[in-house]
């Protein structure tokens, strides 16, 4: 089976995570799709994160309706099915960053041979791949699907690997004025590139119209929307004059 795995915050999930799952199904002939929030993202959020509960409750009431988009547990707390009281010892595990490579080795465990993993991300997101905790290791593990946006080339999509993997900067000069489509395969790593997706949503936004409470129609699942709206999700983080 293609198996994908969706990893990130997802605070909210939102109608662009869904497109993005749904155009890397048909493209890469996905069979499951994992949608895995972070219970600690290695990279520092600028607003505090949403509980996870919260967050993975959003993940299961969007993907309701699609037996095949699956809520993961890959990095949920350890005490989140528990209700006994953590040790110091756990408590700090918990704390621990959720570094990609270890969630996909631990996914992996479970793999038949004939099994093959795809990493779903943006474009904003894998520009800075290179930058990620064994980030070459994550290539030998898994195929990339990468929703492009306007904007990158398929230069910039072969300049942001990591070092041992980048081709020489004279061979990626013919892709300086292509759009980041189709295919990109280079020794040691492969990259599917989707450029029919993009939506401009940006979770902040979503936030902040839920602070205000305004419509989120257009932005998330009505169920996503209407649990926004019952937990009084975002309030808080932007309190109204």
């Amino acid at each position: 089976m293609n198996i994908g795995l969706f990893g990130g915050t997802f605070d909210p999930i939102h109608r662009g995570h869904l497109a993005l799952a749904r155009a890397a199904r048909e493209r890469c002939n996905l069979g499951r799709i994992l949608f895995v929030p972070a219970n600690v993202p290695p990279h520092k959020q600028r607003q505090p994160l949403s509980a996870f509960p919260h967050r993975y409750a959003m993940i299961a009431l969007a993907t309701a309706a699609e037996k095949d988009l699956v809520p993961s547990l890959l990095e949920a707390p350890e005490d989140f099915d528990s209700d006994s009281p953590r040790t110091k010892k756990e408590k700090e595990r918990a704390a621990k960053p959720n570094y990609t490579i270890d969630t996909v080795k631990r996914l992996r465990q479970g793999f038949k041979k004939a099994d093959r993993l795809f990493l779903l991300i943006g474009i904003d997101a894998f520009v800075d791949i290179a930058k990620w905790y064994q980030a070459e290791a994550l290539f030998r593990e898994a195929e990339f699907v990468v929703a492009g946006r306007p904007g990158y080339s398929l230069a910039d999509v072969a300049n942001a690997l990591p070092a041992s993997l980048r081709p020489r900067l004279e061979a990626t000069r013919p892709f300086q004025k292509q759009a980041a489509t189709g295919d990109l395969v280079l020794r040691g790593a492969s990259i599917h590139l989707l450029n029919e997706i993009y939506q401009p949503i940006s979770s902040t936004v979503i936030r902040e119209a839920a602070a205000g409470g305004k419509p989120l129609g257009r932005f998330v699942e009505p169920a996503v929307a209407e649990y926004i709206k019952k937990m009084g999700l975002y309030k808080a983080r932007f309190p109204q004059e």
